[in-house]
Order: structure tokens, then sequence, then C-alpha cells
């Protein structure tokens, strides 16, 4: 199944320009407030009538203003979860989950109530009120709702904005899940590097309203242009030191020491390493107390608009990585293309992938 979108749309100043395809996982719509991500997904819901474009699942058409062709939102079988869960406060999450079911019409039998309940571990909550649940139960709760329509896309608009960071890391696991077994596109919109090096498998990059990039999350978000700078590295997890507390996981560039994991010897993890979290040495450091130093060589050296910091993109063993260095510090260390460096990285995010 796949959710084809070409569209352009005016309001007031601000244009947006939006052409990009997605598949079955999770397509990370990436970019700073304003940028025009949530305009994109009101679009696609069929909540704002663009100017000019197309839009199409799997071949049904949804929008063609050429053709003077626009389904209703209601018609169209997209499932939308907004920042606040919106759920019916005087229903029982089991009737709020069933409201769900009643949009999947006549389109094919409804999902499945017990399945929907597994995938987001919300069992337990069926008859419980939503004034009774955490902001992380009440999202899985409105996930749950949006699944038993039967969509054939789902709409996430900052989903975890609303919540604390203890709530977040409750709630991303089931999004994982929903992004591994649901089947159908999403289209996910976050202003969250971290969020996304971990939950995306497909980045969509806007500013100002225009699609500056789009591509798999490790080659995007490495790019400078995707606001923070940073670096999204493949691993493994090789083995645990229990006495330290620790995982070992395995990488291209070289091997990582991150804080102990759940995940078995074996798992596939993604590691976001910020380029601000990244110092560079001429010398193998020695008598340091951070845990992990890559060996690179420079690739490019990029000066920020202003000119005081600069992105130094490095080769490590195959691998990008990108350390945000002030340009002092480059002028310093008279840093230039194919010079080789030892990467001290002082913090890695470290997540299932």
């Amino acid at each position: 199944m796949s959710l084809e979108v070409d569209v352009d749309h005016a309001r007031e100043s601000f244009h947006l320009s939006a052409r990009f395809s997605a598949v079955p996982g999770l397509t990370a719509l990436f970019g700073r407030s304003g940028s025009g991500k949530t305009t994109l997904v009101d679009i696609v819901g069929g909540l704002i009538r663009p100017d000019r474009g197309r839009i199409a699942i799997d071949g049904q058409v949804l929008v063609d203003t050429a053709r003077g062709v626009f389904v209703p939102k209601h018609r169209r079988r997209i499932g939308y979860v907004f920042q606040d869960s919106r759920l019916f406060p005087h229903l029982s999450v089991r009737s709020n989950l069933l409201y769900g079911r009643w949009f999947a019409g006549g389109g094919g039998a409804a999902a499945n109530l017990a399945s929907v309940v597994d995938l987001l571990g919300i069992g337990r909550l069926l008859e419980r009120r939503p004034d009774s649940l955490s902001g992380g139960e009440t999202q899985r709760v409105a996930i749950g709702r949006a699944l038993l329509a039967q969509p054939r896309a789902l709409l996430m608009d900052e989903p975890l904005a609303s919540l604390d960071e203890a709530r977040r890391a409750e709630i991303l696991p089931y999004i994982e899940r929903l992004r591994d077994e649901a089947g159908v596109p999403i289209l996910y919109v976050s202003h969250s590097v971290a969020e996304v090096a971990r939950l995306a498998t497909t980045v969509v990059i806007l500013s100002e309203g225009q699609v500056t990039a789009v591509g798999p999350v490790a080659d995007i978000l490495s790019q400078a242009e995707a606001g923070e700078g940073g670096s999204v590295l493949a691993a493994t997890v090789a083995r645990h030191d229990a006495a330290f507390q620790l995982s070992v996981l395995a990488t291209a560039a070289g091997e990582l020491q991150v804080p102990q994991l759940s995940a078995p010897p074996g798992s596939a993890v993604r590691a976001y390493i910020r380029g601000r979290d990244v110092m560079l040495s001429l010398k193998p450091p020695e008598q340091i107390s951070a845990l992990n130093v890559l060996a690179g060589r420079i690739v490019s050296i990029t000066p920020s608009a202003g000119g005081a910091q600069a992105d130094v993109r490095l080769d490590c063993n195959g691998a990008n990585l990108t350390a945000r260095l002030t340009a002092k510090s480059v002028q310093r260390l008279a840093l230039a293309p194919g010079r080789p460096v030892y990467a001290v990285i002082k913090s890695v995010s470290f997540e299932r992938s």
C-alpha cells in the first residue's frame, strides 16, 4: 500500500509545495515549527482542500484538483491521531475503541479489537474512563481507535508533544510496533531529531513550506540541513557488561558503550549522535572520561549561516559521523578534508530499530 502526495497550497503569505511517496512503515515529516508539517497532514486527511494537487492511496484518487475530485474526510479511511487524544470523556476505553470500528463501514471487516488491544498493551484499561488514564495511556487508546477504523493510512501529528519524558518513553515502543506491524503508511509529524531517528523509515524534510530532502532516515538526518545536525548509525547489540550496567553496540564505525539496554545480544538498534555531542582530537585521546572514541577522516567542513560554527563530516570506516564545532576550533586545529581525526562522543541516544 502506498500514499502518493503532490500538492500546492497558499495561506496568506505562506506557500506549501510538497511532493513525495509513503509506503508501509513510518514516514516522518520533519522540520521546524511553521514549516508546513501540520498543514500537509491536514491536506492528506481532508481537513484542508489544496489549491492544486493530487493525492492517492494505492491508485485510488482522493484529491485531483485538475479533475475536480475531492473525497470528503469521512470517506477517505485515513486515521488521524492528534496531539491531544480527543477521546470521549463520558465513554469507557472499550466504547471509545469500538467507536472507531463504526468508521470501518463497508470497506471490509473491522480490525479485530483483541489484536489492537494486544498491539497497544491496553487490555487492563478497557473499563476505565479517559480521565483516569496517564498521558501515554490516553494516546495509546487514541491510536487504537484510529486503527479500529481500518485505515489505509495513519496520520500522527506530534502525538508525543504534550507528554513528559517518562510518558514518551512509555509510548515509543508501541509506535515502533505500529510501524512494524500495522502494514499501512504512517505520516508522523515531529520536530524532534531523536524521535525521528528512532521511529522513521523515511524522512521528508520541510523548510518554509518546501520539501528540501526525502530519503532513508540515516541518510537524511546525517545532513546538516536536518536542523540540529547529527548522525544515525545502524548498530547491533554485541554484548552486555553487567558489572558496569553497560551495553556494547557494534557499528561499522566501531564499538559504542551505552547505558545497559533491555534488548538481547544480536538485536538491531539505531544510535543517534548529535553533532554537538562530538568533539574532535588530532591524536588518540588519553585519560578522558568519555567511553566512546572513533577514528575517522574528515570528508567535508560546512560553515553555518552565521559563520560561528561548522559541521565537520567524518568517514569512520564507511559510516558517516558529524561533529558540530565552533569556527575557532576548526581554525585552531587546522581541520581540512582528508585529515585523520579522533571523534570523542559525549552522548548517544540509542533505541530499537
